[in-house]
């Protein structure tokens, strides 16, 4: 039985506590138990107390106004540069070992009002950059779970928690959502609060949800909203076939075969079904668009932990400090010059895809590569996070080896909505059933 409960997706779950056929401590004593027997192969949790947890959980069950909350009696997996009261928030790096920021970040204190609690904390990569965690990917533990929410993606894909909370500065939703196989969704730029996470580029760093279906993720995202009523709880497929713009590759990145080849399989699956698809080239004004967000990215991660880098550079990996060294050498003029030439090339991309109601493109560049020295590529990822804009990412198929392939759709920066509807609509007509 309890791995029945364990498997439940969100709103089910959700539905049931709220209906009073599942108690919230039955259902994470089912989270905890399959935790118990598979955390080893995976190493999601940074930290996770189960005693704590499963007071949480009473908690919830005590409180009469459970009923009417959205996420009644969840447990989440939170990742680990995000602050929360009485766990770690130990970002992936022995400096902040056993650090308790003694506070909630502002994405907690929604989890909290909304009636979900935090199961524990999810393994992230070293400050939320490249340098890996411990983490496997749950389908093959000698392969990348991708990052830097590795942790979040692989509770999620592995059962252990029904949904779990996320950043992305370039890629670190959708690429880790689509090596272990489930749903990865961005909202918008400020649709969700960055407040009280740990920061690497702040006009860059968005939250995001991990999921097991596009329904349960835009339950869990409207109900974490920073501004209730900002995102749709429900993702209604739209009543007419989308027309989506198919962007094949990009300026800096290729799919390999095995991606491309899936996404021709879904291409003429969803034709089939009614949708309008039309080709998207990007024209050649956003052929730096990667290497604009570097500058970004890197800039504003050495002003943000330029402080820490000097304190503590030997305990820092290698790749933190030479992106750190990276960006303090980016001028103030270069860096000024890159804000508004992002502003610029999101109005243009905007405008290029205004005619369609999504925009259809590979995740990643194929299935997690092998080797847990790295997280993979986040490249089909850095146009969206550049721009600010909403992307979800939805596992379709499988590789030859045995390991997740996605699509990833985008919109316009507000187009949460129409988003979500098209993903549904997409999901629908390109099931996956997998379980790793």
């Amino acid at each position: 039985m309890s791995g029945d409960l364990a498997a439940l997706g969100l709103v089910e779950a959700v539905g049931r506590i709220r209906e009073g056929r599942l108690s919230a401590e039955e259902y994470a004593i089912a989270c905890l138990e399959r935790i118990r027997r598979l955390e080893p192969g995976v190493q999601a949790w940074a930290c996770l107390e189960a005693e704590q947890a499963l007071a949480e959980a009473r908690a919830r069950d005590a409180l009469r106004k459970q009923a009417a909350l959205p996420l009644a009696g969840l447990p989440v997996g939170v990742k680990d540069i995000i602050r929360t009261r009485n766990l770690p928030t130990q970002m992936g790096s022995e400096v902040f070992s056993g650090h308790v920021a003694g506070e909630n970040a502002r994405i907690v204190e929604r989890l909290e009002a909304a009636g979900g609690f935090v199961m524990g904390k999810t393994v992230t990569a070293e400050l939320a950059y490249l340098h890996p965690g411990r983490t496997r990917n749950p389908w093959n533990p000698g392969h990348t779970p991708g990052g830097s929410s590795s942790g979040s993606a692989a509770a999620v894909a592995a059962r252990f928690v029904p949904a779990a909370i996320g950043t992305q500065t370039n890629g670190s939703v959708i690429r880790p959502a689509a090596y272990c196989g489930v749903v990865g969704y961005k909202p918008s730029r400020y649709a969700l609060s960055v407040e009280g996470i740990q920061h690497f580029s702040p006009t860059l760093d968005q939250i995001g949800v991990f999921c097991r279906s596009i329904a349960d993720a835009a339950w869990f995202a409207a109900a974490l909203a920073s501004i209730p009523g900002s995102l749709p709880r429900e993702s209604r497929p739209p009543t007419r076939p989308p027309r989506l713009a198919w962007l094949r590759d990009l300026p800096w990145a290729r799919p390999d075969g095995e991606q491309a080849a899936v996404m021709e399989g879904c291409a003429v699956t969803i034709r089939r079904e009614g949708a309008e698809i039309r080709e998207l080239s990007l024209p050649e004004t956003f052929a730096g668009a990667d290497r604009l967000l570097r500058t970004i990215m890197l800039r504003e991660g050495a002003e943000e932990l330029g402080p820490l880098q000097a304190r503590e550079r030997a305990r820092l990996s290698s790749e933190l400090n030479a992106a750190l060294d990276e960006g303090a050498r980016v001028t103030d003029t270069e860096y000024r010059g890159a804000l508004a030439d992002r502003d610029a090339l999101a109005f243009e991309l905007a405008g290029l895809i205004q005619e369609s109601d999504a925009v259809l493109t590979p995740p990643v560049p194929g299935p997690a590569p092998a080797g847990l020295g790295g997280t993979g590529d986040p490249s089909f990822c850095s146009l969206w996070s550049l721009a600010g804009f909403p992307a979800i990412t939805i596992p379709v198929g499988m590789s030859s080896g045995g390991l997740p392939l996605g699509i990833q759709l985008a919109a316009p920066a507000g187009y949460d909505s129409r988003l979500l509807s098209v993903a549904a609509w997409c999901e629908a007509r390109l099931p996956f059933n997998g379980l790793p």
